[in-house]
């Protein structure tokens, strides 16, 4: 453990002193502005599924969709409308296009969080109020030492560049990346296969921050160092517990609650010579 057990260290032995490129997830683990979108899709999801000809109670829906909802989270959104497509077939029903489903989604949670965004374009919120604590001093940190770093975020990418320009973090990435219409020409292992191969990296040079389970099993498949954000975003303190354990079933290295601390974190990984 490290700083009063605020950084928890999962996996011991862990390489110091060889990072070079790092990569970072966008919602939960840098911004909050899409914070509850769980809130959402799962009810959106439920009531889909609800009007089906063979449907089960909704407890039991909720269960099912909170479970692939889960199993999903940090893949394109696109995945999970595919997968509530299939659930919907699954009961009956005769589905939606996918992209049918996102849209609807999106429209949804515009409703939510465009206060956040205007508020964000007309300086009436700042932006550091919608990152997670203490994300732009670790960004500072991190590329002050050299650090390449790069963005990968499951949400489309125009929305990526727009929010990560409202929150004044764009220039810290050489790279950014984000969903794309076809689909299936992004994912954050080819981001993570992209940065390594055009690097010529074994796999400890990496170091990869995310709070879903994807960039974790995907940095860990590749040899990398990964970090797991297990944020609660809705309180912007403390460790979201269900975040934690699938982060550590993901593989992680290192648990934070957010932030705050990664000054110890950072000399722990990459200690003065």
């Amino acid at each position: 453990m490290l700083n009063q057990n605020s950084i928890e260290i999962i996996t011991p032995g862990i390489p110091q002193g060889t990072i070079k490129f790092a990569l970072f997830d966008f919602d939960g683990t840098i911004s909050l502005i899409r914070e509850g979108w769980q809130q959402i899709m799962i009810p959106m999801m439920v009531e889909i599924l609800l009007s089906t000809p063979r449907h089960e109670n909704r407890e039991e829906i909720e269960q099912v969709v909170r479970a692939y909802v889960a199993k999903t989270t940090g893949k394109q959104t696109i995945y999970q409308m595919i997968r509530l497509a299939e659930e919907v077939e699954l009961r009956g029903g005769t589905p939606e296009d996918p992209l049918t489903y996102k849209q609807r989604y999106h429209d949804l949670l515009m409703e939510r969080i465009i206060h956040r965004l205007d508020g964000l374009r007309e300086g009436k919120i700042q932006p550091n109020d919608l990152m997670v604590p203490g994300a732009l001093n670790a960004l500072k940190q991190v590329t002050q030492d050299g650090i390449v770093c790069f963005l990968a975020s499951g949400t489309d990418e125009n929305y990526v560049f727009d929010e990560a320009n409202l929150l004044e973090v764009d220039h810290f990435f050489q790279g950014i990346y984000g969903a794309q219409d076809n689909y299936e020409s992004f994912s954050k292992r080819m981001v993570i296969q992209k940065i390594i191969q055009e690097n010529h990296l074994s796999g400890p040079e990496l170091i990869a921050f995310g709070d879903g389970y994807v960039e974790i099993e995907d940095t860990k498949a590749a040899g990398g160092i990964a970090i797991g954000l297990a944020t609660d975003e809705a309180n912007r303190s403390g460790v979201d517990e269900w975040k934690r354990d699938r982060l550590i079933a993901s593989g992680a290295d290192v648990i934070m609650p957010d932030f705050k601390s990664f000054s110890q974190l950072w000399d722990y990984l990459m200690p003065l010579e």
